[in-house]
């Protein structure tokens, strides 16, 4: 039996969501926090991780400030939805179209890549090593 699964993480963050959806929807600002290398062509989007790890996805919708949604590994679908709250920026992270066998892994994931949001979007931190060997399959908790 073909199952899929889905998630969501919510995040509160002080910075506000242009600032949010620019450091998602940007080469940049993905380079930033989450992938070591970002090319966008279009509504192509190709990420290199750490380890060597390469993802060819693809831009599904965005609305500048508010949404921003592209296809993930597995053929999964990636939304991160952004709202004004509390003088800040409310995300709401949702994966749909999970296997059951990626579920557990991409639910730790996502926590490791929204903590180096929040350290770069209101402390202009990287929190990862960038070391060739130091990554996620490695058993670090780096994305």
């Amino acid at each position: 039996m073909n199952q899929s699964t889905s998630l969501r993480w919510q995040l509160q963050l002080a910075a506000p969501c242009d600032e949010v959806y620019r450091l998602l929807s940007t080469d940049g600002g993905r380079e930033s926090f989450w992938v070591e290398h970002s090319e966008r062509a279009g509504d192509q989007l190709l990420f290199s991780y750490p380890g060597g790890e390469q993802l060819a996805a693809r831009v599904l919708a965005e609305d500048p400030g508010r949404l921003f949604v592209m296809s993930h590994f597995d053929g999964s679908r990636l939304s991160f939805t952004l709202s004004e709250r509390d003088g800040g920026t409310h995300l709401l992270l949702e994966e749909t179209g999970l296997t059951p066998e990626n579920y557990v892994e991409n639910r730790a994931g996502w926590v490791s890549v929204l903590m180096a949001l929040k350290a770069r979007a209101e402390h202009g931190i990287d929190l990862r090593n960038h070391h060739p060997e130091r990554h996620w399959s490695a058993g670090y908790p780096d994305n």
